[in-house]
């Protein structure tokens, strides 16, 4: 009897200890949410569980007290634990094909409200990648102001039209959901001749655009350091690889806890620095010069600076799972016209009112224009917040390559990186280890953040943003679209198309112009 009664004792212990331990995960999931989608190239890469840390790659369990005991209480919804090792059961849609990154369904998770996916929209296109804005305006004058609101429109358009392939009529004539992600659409569209092509492609535009992002932070750290202590004898490139020292233990990282808890705080110290910077170039207002705000482009700078401008509005890749997770999708049209409004008005507000501070001496990063009392203590903060940014997509970039080249079932290329005890083996880690070194080699090679960032923009980020979402629009819902549909769809195709080609062209030429000129040094 006293036998039994201490193994109910333990066992109500046990559940109530699990119990608290989910939902402490539960917060800083949510925590880590918020953090993790302070970037642009961050909420396209991580996979799109936005409530769960499952969005960085992280395989979760759900906790479960020991059903076969007497008074053993079910487990509370949405509890969840950290499954490393892939013993656990997967979610719901983890075994799906047609992609590397795994979704959950979003049923029995605790859904968002309209505001709280505002919020995360508005930190995806809202990051410190709008300090190269005032830069694109130096190039395109006016007609960079329209791109700013251009941009705006059609990535708004194209969020909407990419939620509504994830819908279809069923028999009785009713809307229902029946795909859950940006690759489900893309292999949709792609199938049944090639079921799996389209989320390849996606997966491999996400990669591309995470490394990316990667190799700007490690650029911006460096650019920014450099400028704020330039009596120093270090040059950009020492301070970049000093960066990637400190950046180096991300190689380890199991999990984003710990990272997530500081990213939130620095999404904020951002918005700060914002306003700090604009209430300078509003102090010197008098001195503005409109004169120096042309109609006319620079024919061949240009084309860098749509790149920029689009890379600063992608967040279409994590949308799929944003709208599902909401308490009502419905409001999902409604928060995207006011998150691409404000950030229109916001940005293009920024990039005015620096340039006209600046004007021709305005550059690539514009904190670098700051009086050298200010600019030290906003850079720091700066480099900071790029710092402790970086994991988010290297963390993501890492999963997709693991899941894709080690963990793809019978059709992975190596064995398994994790052992039986969940420990990372050595191929594993020489793979993070050689993600980061080669953010480091990029960032000494090309130490151009305005060249890298239209580099990515116009590959990846017209891509994802412009030609997918107007093209599986039309493949999937043609024969359902109103004509002025169509129109927009082709004439979004058409000249994100254009803009990709020649922004991808000029940035492929500067960054082999800077290449040599790095190597002869």
């Amino acid at each position: 009897m006293a036998t039994l009664l201490r193994s109910k004792l333990s066992n109500v212990a046990t559940s109530v200890s699990n119990k608290s331990q989910a939902k402490m995960s539960g917060m800083f999931a949510r925590m880590g949410f918020q953090a993790a989608t302070d970037e642009e190239a961050v909420g396209f890469a991580h996979c799109d569980d936005l409530d769960m840390e499952h969005r960085q790659g992280l395989q979760m369990d759900i906790l479960k007290s020991d059903g076969g005991e007497e008074g053993a209480e079910p487990p509370l919804e949405g509890d969840i634990h950290y499954q490393r090792d892939g013993t656990g059961p997967l979610p719901p849609s983890a075994s799906k094909e047609g992609g590397v990154c795994s979704e959950l369904s979003g049923q029995g998770k605790p859904k968002i409200t309209a505001w709280e996916a505002g919020w995360n929209v508005t930190n995806a296109i809202q990051g410190m990648f709008v300090l190269g804005l005032p830069y694109a305006i130096l190039h395109g004058g006016y007609l960079g102001l329209f791109l700013i609101i251009f941009a705006a429109v059609v990535c708004c358009y194209t969020g909407k039209i990419l939620i509504a392939c994830l819908y279809e009529e069923n028999e009785d004539g009713e809307v229902v959901r029946v795909r859950d992600s940006y690759v489900d659409i893309a292999n949709a569209c792609c199938a049944p001749r090639f079921p799996t092509l389209g989320g390849r492609i996606v997966n491999v535009a996400q990669i591309i655009e995470l490394v990316m992002t990667c190799i700007l932070y490690v650029v911006v750290s460096g650019n920014l350091m450099y400028n704020s202590f330039p009596n120093l004898p270090v040059s950009q490139k020492s301070w970049s690889i000093i960066a990637t020292a400190v950046l180096l233990p991300c190689a380890f990282l199991k999990n984003l806890k710990a990272v997530s808890k500081f990213s939130l705080l620095c999404t904020l110290a951002h918005f700060v620095i914002n306003i700090l910077v604009i209430a300078y170039c509003l102090s010197r207002a008098r001195d503005w010069a409109w004169d120096k705000v042309k109609f006319y482009i620079d024919v061949k700078k240009f084309p860098i600076s749509i790149g920029i401008i689009v890379f600063s509005y992608t967040s279409q890749i994590f949308l799929p799972s944003l709208e599902g997770n909401m308490q009502n999708p419905k409001e999902f049209h409604c928060m995207m016209n006011w998150t691409h409004i404000a950030a229109c008005i916001l940005k293009g507000l920024f990039a005015l009112v620096a340039y006209l501070t600046w004007a021709d001496e305005t550059k690539e990063v514009i904190t670098d224009n700051l009086p050298s009392t200010i600019r030290a203590v906003v850079n720091i903060f700066l480099v900071a917040k790029a710092l402790l940014s970086y994991p988010l997509p290297f963390f993501a970039a890492v999963e997709v390559l693991e899941r894709s080249l080690f963990q793809d079932g019978n059709r992975a290329f190596f064995p398994n990186c994790y052992g039986g005890d969940g420990r990372l083996k050595s191929w594993g880690l020489t793979l993070r280890c050689a993600l980061v070194v080669f953010t480091l080699l990029m960032a000494i090679y090309v130490p151009h953040f305005a060249l890298l960032m239209g580099l990515t923009g116009s590959l990846t980020g017209a891509g994802l943003c412009f030609l997918l979402p107007s093209l599986f629009h039309l493949k999937l819902l043609w024969r359902k679209l109103l004509w002025h549909h169509v129109f927009f769809d082709v004439a979004i195709f058409v000249i994100g198309g254009i803009c990709s080609v020649s922004g991808f062209i000029h940035s492929l030429e500067g960054l082999i112009e800077a290449f040599r000129t790095n190597a002869e040094d």
